[in-house]
């Protein structure tokens, strides 16, 4: 007899409960809790990503710029504006003496800015002797805040 209520208790207490589960009120509030904290988490982390792709465009410049001042050294003169930052990858065509080109250039590839444009070089430069700059994330000369040229003038 013992037996039978046991299994009688097990097949009652394993039937669904009426009451178990969620409301939709339970539901709405965690859904609300969940946009709240990615709400706060876009909001902090944004900001971030774009000062990191400042930072990036002022590092590659630095690369770039130690790379021309290389290639000067070698070649007595910084790249020709036709050839561009080009020629500290690869060796440009018509240059005086070639033998003094550095094996494997002077960088191992050329960045681009982290919005996916090549840096702009200039020789003579406008600024100082040579140029290299980046337009920021409209692609357009000046602008303000993330939209504001980044040059090798400006690095600090």
């Amino acid at each position: 007899m013992q037996l039978y209520e046991y299994k009688r208790k097990k097949i009652k207490s394993s039937s669904p409960d009426k009451t178990a589960g969620f409301t939709l009120v339970e539901v709405m509030v965690v859904m609300v809790i969940i946009g709240l904290l990615t709400t706060f988490v876009i909001i902090n982390v944004l900001p971030s990503q774009d000062r990191a792709m400042v930072q990036k465009a002022r590092a590659d410049i630095r690369l770039l710029e130690q790379a021309a001042e290389m290639y000067r050294l070698d070649m007595l003169d910084y790249p020709a504006e036709e050839a561009g930052i080009t020629a500290l990858q690869s060796l440009p065509s018509g240059v005086a003496h070639p033998e003094r080109y550095r094996r494997g250039g002077y960088v191992k590839f050329l960045p681009q800015d982290p919005w996916g444009r090549p840096y702009i070089y200039r020789y003579p430069g406008e600024q100082g002797v040579f140029d290299i700059l980046s337009y920021g994330s409209d692609g357009e000369p000046g602008g303000e805040g993330l939209a504001a040229d980044i040059a090798s003038w400006h690095q600090g």
